[in-house]
């Protein structure tokens, strides 16, 4: 029997909800613009100038161009209305190709006219990072949040509906802007492979050595024959302290979740620039801060 507190929560959320609003004869204000402006503005060609011409050939142009007009104002490509496809294509047409950043500079040997581009560093917009975590990006500080991750869907409907609302919670409760990453990335297995092999002798029994070196084998096989991937979600939040009530407010959902420190949000922001090499062994230095090494001599 099914329950009224157990079954799952529903919200009615219109399908049509990114329309923008009709305006009259079922057109938005938008599509009304762009054929009303070139009604107007054929009408006033044809007062100015249309004692110079027929009233046929003006009605054969007049109709055409109403035809465009309405195409234009009606159409669609790519997901985008015809004028906005249209507009984006002639600002792509007239745009630099060059898309790094640099300064125009004579370069010695170049045989050509004018200072060209020369491309230069690609600043991050990270320009700090302390050693606790605290990242600076745009005059503000920021803290990232390694976190784990739930299944909704095995939940009964009201559990599902006390994660719902304690995740509005959490959202209502941040005091300034904040970013949800969810990314996949290569998973290196020869790492595991090799650890779980160089333990393998240290097992006490010679059948668990055996199955330990079998998974290692195993392990090797998967990572040269597939593309292992794995999932990584990080909350970035604004505010040094915000770690700490963001953590909390995720762990009252079921999901871990660990403020990274400086290592790990340079490890993290590494993996981002080059999402498809595998994470370099070992913490990452904190920019500013000295690395030393001690010698176990």
């Amino acid at each position: 029997m099914n329950n009224l507190d157990e079954a799952a929560p529903h919200a009615v959320v219109p399908a049509n909800v990114n329309e923008p609003d009709r305006v009259a004869f079922g057109l938005t204000f938008r599509q009304l613009g762009i054929i009303g402006g070139v009604g107007l503005a054929a009408a006033g060609v044809y007062r100015s100038f249309g004692h110079l011409l027929p009233r046929p050939v003006w009605l054969a142009g007049g109709a055409v161009v109403f035809a465009v007009a309405v195409v234009v104002a009606l159409g669609r490509r790519d997901g985008l209305p015809l004028d906005a496809w249209l507009r984006h294509a002639f600002t792509l047409s007239h745009s630099p190709r060059v898309l790094t950043p640099g300064t125009a500079r004579a370069v010695p040997g170049a045989a050509v006219e004018g200072k060209p581009v020369v491309p230069a560093l690609l600043r991050s917009p990270v320009t700090a990072v302390s050693p606790a975590g605290v990242l600076t990006s745009a005059g503000s500080d920021k803290v990232v949040i390694a976190c784990g991750t739930t299944n909704i869907h095995l939940r009964t409907g009201g559990e599902q509906g006390a994660l719902l609302d304690g995740f509005g919670r959490f959202l209502n409760g941040l005091t300034g802007p904040a970013q949800i990453i969810v990314a996949a990335q290569r998973h290196d297995l020869a790492a595991h492979a090799s650890a779980v092999a160089d333990n393998a002798r240290r097992l006490p029994h010679r059948a668990l050595q055996a199955a330990a070196e079998d998974h290692a084998a195993f392990l090797l096989e998967l990572d040269g024959e597939r593309d292992p991937l794995r999932r990584q979600v990080l909350a970035v939040v604004t505010g040094a302290r915000a770690g700490d009530t963001a953590v909390r407010a995720l762990s009252g959902l079921g999901v871990h979740a660990a403020v990274l420190d400086g290592s790990a949000v340079c490890a993290a922001l590494a993996g981002a620039v080059d999402p498809f090499s595998p994470p370099a062994p070992g913490p990452r230095a904190v920019p500013g801060v000295p690395i030393t090494l001690r010698s176990s001599t």
